[in-house]
């Protein structure tokens, strides 16, 4: 599970760990325009899709497919959805919070903003207003900085898959 603010490089991140390890990327962005072409990101809209994500997530454990799951997860009370799917399929559950420095997170947004090149419709505004709403994680985790060479994470990641 991966959690971290919008425009700190969670999609970027899964992709290269993906490169490397087989697994289905689950990315909440992604579906949300699926199932919302034109998304409000309401709280019913979210909770919808949020229980969507979670049935999603059993299933593939269920079938034994490792997921990586992209969603910003900046809350417990949210994250604790996923721990206890992970527990109930008996699958090992890896925390990744993702960061990066606030002035590499805004040009990042500002360039997506002007590009259109992500599925995410958050923008600076958006990033300010979760700030707030981010928790720490209450469970082991890793910490990312993709503002530097992330393959050092990716490997450690990597061998604790394997264990």
């Amino acid at each position: 599970m991966v959690s971290g603010l919008p425009g700190t490089g969670k999609s970027y991140f899964c992709r290269q760990l993906r490169e490397r390890l087989p697994a289905v990327i689950v990315e909440s962005d992604s579906l949300r325009k699926v199932l919302f072409p034109q998304p409000s990101y309401s709280a019913e809209e979210s909770l919808h899709l949020f229980q969507i994500l979670h049935r999603l997530v059993g299933d593939l454990l269920r079938r034994g497919i490792p997921v990586i799951f992209d969603a910003t997860n900046l809350e417990e009370k949210n994250r604790e959805y996923l721990y206890s799917i992970a527990e109930r399929q008996g699958a090992r559950l890896i925390l990744v919070q993702i960061i990066a420095p606030t002035e590499v997170v805004k040009e990042r947004l500002e360039t997506r903003r002007s590009r259109s090149q992500s599925t995410s419709d958050a923008d600076w505004e958006v990033y300010q207003k979760f700030r707030a709403s981010v928790q720490p994680l209450g469970r082991s985790h890793f910490v990312v900085d993709t503002s530097k060479d992330i393959r050092p994470s990716i490997a450690k990641i990597l061998r604790e898959t394997r264990h």
